[in-house]
C-alpha cells in the first residue's frame, strides 16, 4: 500500500507576501527543485492566512502572530 507523502506547511512571514497579500507555487522558501516544479501559481494567503496549492498540495501559512495590512 502505498502511503501519501505529507508535505509540511512552509510557514510564511507578513514580509514574505507581496503587496496583494500572496506567494507564488512553487516556491523557493518550499525548497523545491526545478524537477518537480509546476505552473507558476498565484495563492492568497494574506486574506485566509492559509492557501494550498492545487498542483504540488504544498500549504502556505501565516505564522502565528503574524498579521498582514491591507492598504489601498
Amino acid at each position: 500500500m502505498n502511503t501519501p507523502k505529507i508535505t509540511p506547511a512552509i510557514e510564511l512571514k507578513a514580509t514574505d507576501l507581496n503587496a496583494q497579500g500572496g506567494v507564488f507555487c512553487p516556491n523557493k522558501l518550499a525548497d523545491m527543485k526545478l524537477w518537480n516544479s509546476h505552473p507558476k501559481v498565484y495563492l492568497d494567503v494574506g486574506h485566509t492566512g492559509e492557501a494550498k496549492c492545487p498542483y504540488c498540495g504544498t500549504v502556505y501559512r501565516l505564522k502565528a502572530g503574524e498579521t498582514v495590512s491591507h492598504g489601498h
